[in-house]
């Protein structure tokens, strides 16, 4: 069996290569390709998106998964063996039900899709986009086709990007996070505004870059194996184990843009870059869900870089960095000005008490759209409306509307988005559980030191890849299911020291916050 389990890995590998040239593309094209490459990027990547599709549903694979069904039902469940037939056996039971001719034309369309959009985003030009979003909703509609006998027509499409949830599932969840939501943002929403101006001064991009590589190579993010290069949204590619890249955007008059999205960034990539390397090349050798990776991203970004005990050490330095605009700033004003909660119009801006509103809107959006509720033409209006009505605030244009994520003009209209509110709720379980095993992690973060965090995230999280579903880990780490309640008490904690609301006792996941 382990000769059947070595021809089983050694094909995966092959096909893993195929993706990761695919990658590589994509990475290319979102930074350094020129405008006249889009055709032939298209071209290329439909090219190698079918091949390595056929490759993966070649029969032969079928074959052997059949024959080490035996073997995996003689292993333990978590072992390395059981679990990559068994993770291998769930993907390829789904992509047999995916023509390869589909998949090329999937990904030619989302290629030349998304170089529209790059330019009718600062055009302010929805029209010229539209189609090709009507289309993407087809495609995207035909996808979960392939999948008869579904509850909800997202429920393919979500377990994409995380395996084993359903829309009601999700919708449920949202609900309850909704209604314990809306009142805090009224609460602070009702109150002066955080004077966050010491923000808003020119802060050169050389310099903001290069104090954000200080940051998380402090982290643990390794520059040996990564790089930082710039784009219009930022993401993580990798590559291998070995090479797993982030990207990031720079806005020279609003200190944060890019030091938030680089700590965002690494949060995913030192997940990739720490996953067992015994994994590499196979279905298990990437993080678990969309959730799960959203949880270390937000946990880094926000939890961490965020919190009073980090800024604690990182502001003298930051203050050495830009003198100028800094100086004579308190670090009490600025830690306020990171941390201002407001009605905003950008997802990607907004703070960590309405954020989860913005993935809400799309949510729900995608939901519509795919039961065929929602036009495209009509999307527009019904954005400014949803924010009207959610947000409090109407976005004068698309370009900060419905042309702001680059998600549905670079892939499918579908599972796009829950998984960054599911990474919020899981990141305050996990940090919870982290404190529970190591009480000293603030301490550390305030002396600049994220080893004990680092290595326990190792531990638990990013060494598994992803041989656990989300499901699992959760129950794993934290001894019971997704639960909201750590994430409401970090928010309610730290963001009502900061506005002077009434909190209750102290919940460990804020412990360190000021």
């Amino acid at each position: 069996m382990e000769t059947k389990l070595q021809e089983l890995k050694n094909r995966l590998i092959e096909i893993n290569d195929l993706e990761s040239a695919a990658a590589l593309l994509h990475w290319d094209q979102s930074t350094y390709m020129p405008p006249g490459g889009a055709e032939a990027r298209a071209r290329q990547l439909a090219t190698l998106g079918r091949i390595a599709h056929e490759k993966f549903v070649d029969p032969a694979i079928g074959k052997l998964l059949d024959e080490l069904r035996p073997y995996e039902e003689s292993l333990p469940y978590e072992s390395d063996e059981a679990s990559l037939i068994r993770v291998t056996r769930r993907e390829y039971e789904r992509a047999v039900n995916v023509p390869p001719s589909f998949v090329a034309r999937f990904y030619e369309h989302t290629a030349r899709t998304y170089e529209v959009w790059a330019r009718a985003r600062p055009a302010n030009d929805f029209p010229a986009v539209r189609p090709y979003l009507e289309k993407t909703l087809d495609l995207s509609r035909e996808l979960a086709e392939f999948f008869p006998g579904y509850e909800h027509i997202a429920d393919p499409l979500i377990d994409y990007s995380d395996y084993g949830m359903k829309a009601s599932f999700i919708r449920e969840l949202f609900a309850e996070l909704r209604q314990r939501l809306v009142p805090l943002v009224q609460a602070i929403t009702a109150q002066p505004p955080a004077d966050d101006s010491c923000l808003r001064q020119h802060f050169p991009e050389a310099q903001q870059l290069a104090f954000g590589r200080e940051v998380i190579a402090r982290f643990g993010y390794d520059f040996n194996r990564g790089r930082e290069d710039k784009t219009h949204h930022p993401f993580t590619t990798k590559f291998s184990i070995d090479d797993v890249r982030i990207t990031t955007r720079v806005k020279e008059h609003l200190f944060g843009d890019a030091l938030f999205s680089t700590m965002h960034e690494a949060g995913h990539a030192m997940y990739e870059q720490n996953i067992r390397k015994e994994f590499e090349g196979t279905p298990l050798g990437g993080g678990t869900s969309s959730g799960v990776h959203e949880s270390q991203s937000r946990l880094w970004e926000n939890i961490v870089g965020r919190s009073w005990g980090f800024w604690s050490f990182f502001y003298p330095r930051l203050q050495e960095v830009f003198p100028q605009q800094l100086g004579a700033v308190e670090m009490d004003t600025f830690y306020r000005a990171i941390n201002k909660v407001e009605r905003s119009l950008i997802r990607t801006d907004a703070d960590e008490v309405t954020y989860n509103l913005h993935v809400m809107l799309r949510f729900d959006f995608e939901s519509q759209m795919l039961e065929g509720n929602l036009a495209i033409g009509d999307l527009p209006e019904a954005w400014h409306e949803r924010f009207r009505t959610d947000i409090g605030i109407v976005p004068p244009d698309d370009r900060d509307g419905v042309l702001q994520d680059v998600h549905w003009y670079a892939g499918r209209i579908g599972g796009s988005f829950q998984g960054y509110t599911l990474g919020n709720i899981m990141n305050a379980q996990f940090y919870a559980a982290a404190l529970r095993d190591h009480p000293q992690i603030p301490e550390e973060i305030a002396r600049g030191e994220f080893g004990t965090l680092f290595g326990w995230l190792k531990e638990h999280i990013w060494q598994h890849g992803s041989k656990f579903t989300t499901s699992e880990l959760v129950e794993r780490i934290t001894g019971g299911p997704i639960s909201i309640e750590p994430y409401m008490d970090y928010l309610r904690r730290k963001y009502g020291k900061l506005y002077a609301l009434p909190v209750n006792d102290a919940h460990p996941a804020d412990s360190g916050h000021r």
